[in-house]
């Protein structure tokens, strides 16, 4: 051990000492005015009753002084009173204080006749003492809280004036907090909240000013120049709605940590920040079967296409965690299966067969790895994503998006899965892009393979996920820290976002009641407006930005669905996950297109393919090479599983 170990060791343990010594003292004083107050109580009682004039000598009076100096503070020993369980001036304590005097009456009664023998039962005398005992304790210890409130509570004169808006536990907690640091950053000089039965309320003498209407008229009034939104769990309209108004009245925006950051530790309630695009979205916290997905995911071989995108990393992220007897992490992208390795492992030596580096495009390749590694569960989540390329390059969208899942199912079935996942998009309800084209005929093959394969085989769909590479946020942030212009489609247009997380956290306990056949349909709260993004990150930015609007592209919304005109809202198993069920589509209909085909007639093909309501399209005459190494490769598969 090093020297500045062994100091910072000398160091630590001196500081515990210190704090066991004022612990120490504290209880000793405390235990001493307990007994005061007590004794003169019951002196005093004892004096106006008359019951004790006549106590016999000998050891009477010493018994009964022994009982007025150590039944007080036993009786507080095992009401906790001296324990540091409770808060300082809080009900809690309060509590404590009464059964410690309930305890300390109960204990002289049933001790009366032993202390003082012949004289009558002393009822009189105890219920006198508790009279004076009892607002004698509270009032001593709520003096000393008081004091000390007080002295903690002299904020610096030049700590920057805030406005907290909210005026429950999360925002007197936040006032309590800021006044209780003499080295604070911030005072608060008001509070704001819309409950009218809050208004004239004062929070350790910080005043209740009005609601979200008042807050010029309190900046004004009070100087401040920061309002923070002190809400543990505040709607996305809201957070955006007093950020716009608190920027209109001159005023920065700040909130306080989510409740998931305080209960992890990562954050203290006083650690007031920005307003991140999270908070902005306003996400409702998830409620997840977590006993049920580890009981599901425990000691099972699983395997995870396109491993190294923004959601198939975080998927083997979430699935190690539920200690799978093996993770196999797929991959074309050797740079993104390194990434994901060293997160889960910090190391990344790429030599275990953890890691798979393949193609989905190759049916061979893809039978091979499912033969060697026989997953139980697989998660498909490996695609082309970005629409304004598939609608310039159809044949892509097929190779990847449709074969390329079918390639996928293919070699899952023949290798007898017991459940299939595969990562679909809110582009695919009533699509009018090749994206959007191309994974819903991937959900309508995985419905298909459902009515014929042994297991489980859904899809799971959601909109955009908020940081993912190539993600709206993600331009839009490199857009505004260069300056500008930013780039914006149309001044009304609306997307669905997620963050990988809470995505993942779905999609995963999709997997574990989702019905065969269907498509699970996360919720993703409420459309957001990119342009109103866009000016959050202007507004953040370190200077001024212009925002450009460009017009929609070729296969764009104004707006994204996430159920088709034709599925229907139900929510059997969980609050925030729609089920429905999929038309399924034979695997020949798109095996025997043909990628070489012209760019729109390859597009009106997918297009026919998506839609259900569409007659099956025949088989065509001449399948492609796709489609022959597909069935190939399957029937090796198949024989391979018989043998074993």
């Amino acid at each position: 051990m090093n020297s500045s170990a062994v100091g910072s060791t000398i160091t630590q343990l001196m500081s515990a000492r210190e704090r066991a010594r004022q612990r120490l003292s504290r209880t000793a004083m405390e235990m001493t005015y307990d007994i005061i107050v007590w004794t003169s109580g019951l002196s005093l009682a004892a004096w106006a009753t008359r019951d004790l004039m006549r106590v016999p000598a000998g050891l009477a009076p010493v018994a009964l002084f022994l009982a007025l100096i150590l039944v007080p503070p036993a009786a507080g020993l095992v009401a906790g009173l001296y324990r540091s369980r409770r808060e300082r001036g809080s009900l809690d304590e309060i509590v404590g204080i009464v059964l410690s005097a309930s305890f300390t009456c109960g204990t002289l009664v049933a001790l009366g006749a032993v202390l003082v023998p012949g004289q009558r039962a002393p009822l009189r005398t105890v219920a006198g003492g508790l009279a004076v005992a009892l607002p004698a304790m509270l009032t001593g210890r709520y003096v000393l809280f008081a004091a000390r409130r007080a002295t903690r509570g002299r904020v610096s004169v030049s700590a920057e004036k805030i406005i907290v808006f909210g005026a429950g536990d999360a925002g007197s907690q936040l006032v309590r907090s800021l006044l209780g640091q003499p080295d604070s950053r911030y005072r608060p000089v008001a509070l704001l909240d819309d409950d009218p039965d809050k208004r004239r309320l004062r929070v350790l003498g910080v005043p209740v000013l009005g609601g979200r209407g008042a807050i010029a008229q309190a900046a004004a009034r009070t100087g401040a120049r920061v309002l923070v939104i002190a809400i543990a769990r505040p709607s996305g309209p809201a957070i955006r709605e007093l950020t716009a108004e608190a920027e209109r009245c001159g005023l920065v925006p700040k909130v306080i940590p989510s409740v998931a950051e305080l209960i992890g530790g990562c954050a203290r309630i006083e650690g007031v920040r920005d307003p991140r695009i999270t908070d902005l979205l306003g996400r409702r916290e998830l409620d997840t079967d977590v006993e049920a997905m580890t009981q599901h995911f425990a000691g099972k071989r699983i395997l995870v296409t396109g491993a190294g995108g923004s959601i198939g990393s975080e998927l083997c992220r979430q699935l190690h965690r539920f200690g799978p007897a093996q993770l196999v992490m797929l991959d074309r992208d050797e740079s993104a299966l390194h990434a994901v390795q060293l997160e889960l492992h910090g190391r990344a030596l790429l030599d275990s067969d953890e890691t798979v580096l393949a193609d989905i495009r190759d049916p061979r390749r893809v039978m091979e790895i499912f033969r060697q590694t026989r997953p139980q569960i697989v998660f498909h989540a490996a695609a082309l994503k970005h629409l304004p390329l598939l609608e310039r390059y159809p044949a892509e969208a097929l190779k990847s998006n449709v074969w390329g899942t079918h390639t996928v199912l293919a070699a899952a079935a023949a290798c007898g899965a017991e459940s299939f996942v595969n990562i679909s998009t809110d582009k695919a309800a009533n699509p009018v892009s090749v994206l959007g084209y191309s994974k819903r005929v991937a959900e309508r093959l995985t419905a298909h393979l459902a009515g014929r394969a042994a297991g489980r085989y859904i899809s799971v769909r959601f909109g955009n996920v908020l940081g993912s590479r190539g993600s709206v946020l993600t331009t839009l942030s490199a857009q505004v820290a260069a300056g500008g212009p930013v780039t914006v489609t149309h001044p009304d247009v609306c997307r669905y976002f997620m963050t990988a997380h809470e995505a993942v956290q779905l999609v995963l306990q999709a997997a574990v009641i989702g019905r065969t056949g269907e498509v699970l349909v996360l919720d993703m709260g409420e459309q957001v407006r990119i342009a109103d993004i866009a000016r959050r990150l202007i507004a953040a930015g370190p200077r001024a930005a212009d925002i450009v609007f460009t017009g929609l592209r070729p296969g764009e919304k104004l707006s994204e669905s996430l159920l088709g005109d034709d599925e229907l809202d139900e929510r059997p198993y969980h609050p925030l996950i729609r089920h429905a069920p999929v038309a399924p589509l034979k695997p020949h209909v798109v095996t025997g297109l043909d990628p070489a085909a012209d760019a729109d007639e390859l597009r009106a093909a997918l297009a026919r393919c998506a839609d259900a309501s569409l007659v099956i399209l025949p088989q065509e005459a001449g399948d492609s090479g796709q489609q022959s190494a597909t069935s190939s490769a399957t029937s090796e598969l198949s024989r391979a599983a018989v043998r074993s």
